[in-house]
């Protein structure tokens, strides 16, 4: 497999001119992959164009990181990932699994499942991977070392919901239908140990980080309890009732040392317990409104994030876990040290002397595409805001998306009334920074996980990249339309999987040096 050539993609020094909107492609190469460079610096508020910190790039010195694409594969159900080492891709082709190398893109290994596959996932030590196919009561294994091993777990009728691996790499779990048990299988022993009692939740089954315990949500009497266990060797360390009408959801804090535990939406309450399953903490923001709608660790475990129905974040702090802050999501942005960056669409303009009949495929590309480019807005800023319909379930509304940064300093929202903005808050400062401003609806987004740098994604062919330095629009090269849905970044931080609904690409970028001092105002400034 080839991958494109590499072109680098460099911004002008601060304070030389430069053209605002998105870069342009090269078009006309049926391989569909080609390389492109990063676009231009975004103009500021009445149209001259930016230098320095605020231009659309993460490097000081006024450079933005070289892109590359490779080209389009063919995928199914959005069936794509990284190996935790970093070293394999493995994506999914309807029963066909195809593992890659994760730099060339080499076919490494092909392998062929019974049915369509469902879900996959890697072993922790990116050994093994499993493909689920829940139709069938069927998880198949498979290894990289020894391709001619492999491993089939069939749950007969008792049916299959859900699969994941131990954090050892040696047991998978697999949840029957109707949540009637979960079913522990040693690929080492071959031995079968059962969980009874799992709740049927959004997410009823948590490991903690170093994979030493798992807690288990359970459902008995009609009442919530939690079950806490050893991984290696699957015994009862506490089994605890939980003081909630319906338990929806757990999640270990990165050290391991605290478990929290959120009720349905229609009781908000989060509940905090210790490793032992004493209760540490119990908080309510309010009684009868809607509750709870997602959560997010800090990856130090000094901060939980309460992304709630009514439309505000709040964080607890780890010492008290008491409220330190809340965070509002307005429909308007009035605060002046706050920066939105407003994508903007626009057809090119073509040289009239350059048109021809039949027009060249170069010419006709260029003239049917559109680009996007970000301008910074003057505050106040109006942002769409969709009413939600009161008389149907699952509202639109209310913080839906949260995901701190890898060095804690950053935290990105969603706020479901308002689809198309993404919102960071400086955790530092505990002050809305930025706020993104797309064209459609953000699907997915993901922190880089080396630097502060955030990648977005709206169901278009653009992906969009932020960092405290600027931010910019990527058009993803290649003819016809590639809808990104969903994205994963590389453990590395140096490329990112692009997945669209029947196709992936990798994107990747060149390493750049975490940079924006804590002591500097992150505030737009003319050249």
């Amino acid at each position: 497999m080839r991958l494109t050539r590499r072109l680098p993609a460099r911004f002008p020094p601060p304070g030389a001119p430069c053209r605002a909107g998105a870069g342009t492609t090269t078009p006309g190469d049926p391989r569909g992959g080609l390389s492109r460079a990063a676009p231009p610096l975004p103009a500021g508020p009445g149209g001259e164009e930016r230098g320095g910190r605020s231009a659309a790039g993460s490097n000081p010195g006024g450079a933005a990181p070289a892109m590359n694409f490779s080209e389009l594969f063919k995928l199914s159900g959005l069936l794509g990932r990284f190996s935790p080492d970093g070293k394999c891709l493995a994506s999914c082709i309807q029963h066909r699994l195809v593992v890659r190398d994760a730099s060339s893109l080499q076919i490494l290994q092909l392998y062929t499942c019974l049915d369509q596959i469902q879900y996959i996932e890697w072993s922790s030590d990116s050994l093994f991977i499993l493909c689920a196919m829940y139709k069938r009561g069927i998880v198949q294994v498979w290894s990289l070392e020894q391709p001619d091993w492999h491993c089939k777990i069939d749950e007969g009728s008792a049916g299959l919901v859900a699969s994941c691996w131990s954090p050892d790499g040696r047991h998978i779990l697999n949840t029957t239908e109707f949540h009637l048990r979960i079913t522990v299988w040693s690929l080492c022993t071959k031995s079968v140990s059962y969980i009874k009692y799992p709740k049927a939740c959004q997410q009823g089954v948590a490991f903690t980080k170093d994979g030493r315990y798992v807690a288990v949500a359970e459902r008995r009497d009609c009442k919530d309890f939690i079950s806490i266990f050893v991984c290696n060797n699957w015994q009862l360390l506490r089994h605890f009732n939980t003081e909630t009408q319906d338990l929806f959801g757990i999640e270990w804090a990165p050290n391991g040392c605290v478990l929290a535990a959120w009720d349905t939406c229609l009781e908000y309450k989060v509940l905090l317990y210790s490793l032992d399953g004493r209760l540490l903490s119990s908080y309510r923001a309010y009684e009868w409104p809607l509750g709870v709608k997602s959560i997010a660790w800090s990856p130090s475990s000094q901060f939980l994030a309460i992304g709630s129905f009514d439309e505000k974040v709040r964080i607890l702090n780890h010492v008290t876990w008491k409220k330190i802050t809340e965070l509002d999501h307005p429909a308007t942005i009035s605060n002046k040290k706050t920066i939105v960056y407003k994508e903007v669409e626009k057809s090119p303009t073509v040289d009239r002397e350059r048109l021809s009949f039949p027009p060249t495929r170069a010419l006709a590309s260029s003239l049917f595409s559109t680009q996007s480019k970000y301008d910074i807005s003057q505050v106040p800023v109006s942002l769409q805001y969709i009413k939600p319909v009161a008389d149907r379930a699952n509202p639109k509304v209310g913080v839906g998306m949260l995901a701190f940064s890898a060095d804690n300093c950053f935290l990105a929202t969603k706020n479901d009334n308002i689809p198309n903005a993404v919102w960071i808050w400086d955790i530092r400062k505990l002050k809305l920074s930025v706020v993104l401003e797309q064209l459609c609806s953000i699907q997915y987004f993901q922190w880089d996980p080396c630097q502060p740098r955030l990648a977005v994604c709206t169901g278009s062919s653009r992906v969009y990249l932020w960092s405290p330095a600027g931010c910019i629009v990527v058009q993803v090269p290649g003819e016809g339309d590639f809808q990104i849905m969903s994205l994963s970044w590389h453990s590395s931080g140096d490329s990112m999987l692009l997945l669209s609904k029947d196709h992936f690409c990798v994107c990747y970028l060149e390493r750049e040096e975490p940079q924006a001092p804590e002591n500097e105002e992150q505030t737009p400034s003319k050249s």
